[in-house]
C-alpha cells in the first residue's frame, strides 16, 4: 500500500513537472512568434492547460518570466562562451562583435520582451542587469584594451556592443547581420584605437 501511494505521489509531482515546463515553453514560444508580452490566457491555451492550472503552478506573472529566465540561463551563457580570445585587436574585435550578434539575432524575442516588462517586475529589472554586468566583463575579456580607456570611451564602447545598437541595426536600419558586424566592429575598433 505504500509502495502505490508513493509511486502515486512521484506520478503527480512527474505531471506537475511537465505542466510547468510545459507553460514555460508556450510562453517562449509566443514570444518568439512576436507576442512579445503574453497575457496568462494565451500561454495557458497555448500549453493546454486551464488558466487555473497556470496560477497553480506559478503565483504571478514575473514568477513565470524568472522561471523561463533561469531555465534559458545556461543556453544564454553558452552563446557567449568560447575558449580562445587570442590574436590582434581587429581580429578579436571582429570575431567578438560576430558572437554577440549571433547571440543577440537568437535572443531577440526574449530580450524585446524583458525590456518591455522590466518597468512591472522588480526581479527582471535584477535580473537584466546582473546579465548587462556579464556581457560587459564578457566583452572586456576579448578586449582588455577598453580597461585602459577613459570611462567615456570604455560607455562608449559598451552602447556601440550593446543589443540595443545591434537590434537598431538589423530591425530599424535594415543591415544584414554582415553588414551590422561590420558596423559595429568598426567603431569598436576606432574607439579602442583612439584610446
Amino acid at each position: 500500500m505504500a509502495l502505490n501511494i508513493v509511486q502515486s505521489s512521484d506520478g503527480r509531482r512527474q505531471r506537475s513537472e511537465r505542466s510547468q515546463t510545459a507553460i514555460i515553453e508556450a510562453a517562449l514560444a509566443l514570444m518568439d512568434e512576436g507576442i512579445l508580452v503574453p497575457t496568462a490566457q494565451q500561454i495557458a491555451d497555448r500549453a493546454g492547460v486551464g488558466i487555473r492550472s497556470f496560477f497553480r503552478h506559478f503565483a504571478d506573472m514575473d514568477a513565470l518570466f524568472m522561471a523561463a529566465d533561469e531555465m534559458l540561463l545556461e543556453s544564454y551563457e553558452a552563446l557567449f562562451q568560447v575558449d580562445d580570445r587570442a590574436g590582434a585587436l581587429a581580429e578579436r574585435v571582429a570575431r567578438a562583435v560576430d558572437l554577440y550578434g549571433n547571440a543577440f539575432d537568437k535572443l531577440r524575442p526574449i530580450i524585446l520582451c524583458t525590456q518591455a516588462l522590466l518597468w512591472r517586475f522588480p526581479k527582471l529589472r535584477e535580473n537584466y542587469a546582473w546579465h548587462q554586468k556579464r556581457l560587459r566583463k564578457e566583452l572586456e575579456l576579448w578586449l582588455p584594451e577598453v580597461a585602459s580607456l577613459s570611462k567615456d570611451q570604455r560607455e562608449a564602447v559598451h552602447a556601440v556592443a550593446s543589443f540595443e545598437m545591434w537590434h537598431r541595426l538589423r530591425e530599424h536600419q535594415g543591415q544584414s547581420p554582415k553588414a551590422s558586424a561590420e558596423t559595429v566592429a568598426s567603431l569598436i575598433l576606432a574607439l579602442v584605437s583612439a584610446g
